[in-house]
């Protein structure tokens, strides 16, 4: 999905996209900004094609790696989530970073208001997120997930995990679908998801965990049709895995 069908739809004129009424109804990305307790979010909103706001949806709450920019969104939306979501029915919700910081550090502080926010602007199913991302992403999902767990089915680290795991925080965790990904090629990370994954279930918690061989910090096994495997542990969560 190196050029996805969204991207190309959006730069024709309106005379055009007319003409192309009788092609199947695509995913839409929305473009959006939200003023939370002073603080400006820019976020992209991935809407399965054929959404119709009166109906409910299963959601995804993801987030970038590296800086957390709005590049990095979009990297990760075209690569882990605009498929999938397309293809399942599912909305996805990516932020970018406030200027207070990373979404681990001050940028948390858009937290809960952000989510109340989506959930008045959206039918989401049983009102609760899936919340996964990649490396920052990835620490940022288990960030908020351990602080407010309300709201959450499951949590997935691609690669991710939770950095401040006092006993409080890894109790969080608890009720969730605990997912993790790791490269084989990237020592830090793999170990320190070893090691959490294998507290995890000495605690009896459900928790998944790979080793992708081959791959490094970056791990491309989960691009585009590998993004699959995230929507079937989102799909387990839903069906029973969540306590």
């Amino acid at each position: 999905m190196s050029q996805p069908q969204w991207k190309w739809i959006a730069l024709l004129g309106p005379a055009v996209l007319l003409l192309l009424g009788n092609l199947p109804v695509l995913a839409t990305v929305l473009d959006k900004t939200a003023n939370i307790k002073g603080t400006s979010l820019h976020y992209k909103v991935i809407l399965p094609k054929g959404y119709a706001p009166e109906k409910t949806y299963p959601a995804v709450l993801a987030f970038p790696g590296g800086p957390q920019t709005m590049e990095t969104v979009m990297g990760t939306l075209e690569r882990n989530w605009f498929e999938q979501a397309e293809q399942r029915g599912y909305i996805v919700v990516i932020p970018a970073a406030p200027d207070a910081g990373l979404f681990f550090e001050g940028g948390d502080r858009v937290f809960p208001e952000f989510l109340t926010k989506l959930l008045g602007d959206f039918k989401i199913l049983d009102n609760k997120f899936h919340i996964a991302g990649v490396s920052n992403g990835g620490l940022s999902a288990f960030h908020i997930a351990a602080t407010y767990p309300q709201y959450f089915w499951s949590v997935t680290g691609l690669p991710g995990y939770l950095r401040d795991a006092t006993p409080e925080r890894v109790q969080a965790l608890a009720k969730m679908c605990i997912n993790m990904y790791a490269g084989e090629l990237d020592p830090a990370w793999l170990n320190a998801e070893k090691q959490q994954a294998a507290q995890f279930r000495a605690l009896k918690y459900t928790v998944q965990f790979s080793e992708e061989k081959g791959e490094g910090h970056v791990m491309r096994t989960l691009d585009d049709d590998g993004a699959a495997r995230l929507f079937d542990q989102f799909e387990e969560a839903r069906k029973g895995c969540a306590k």
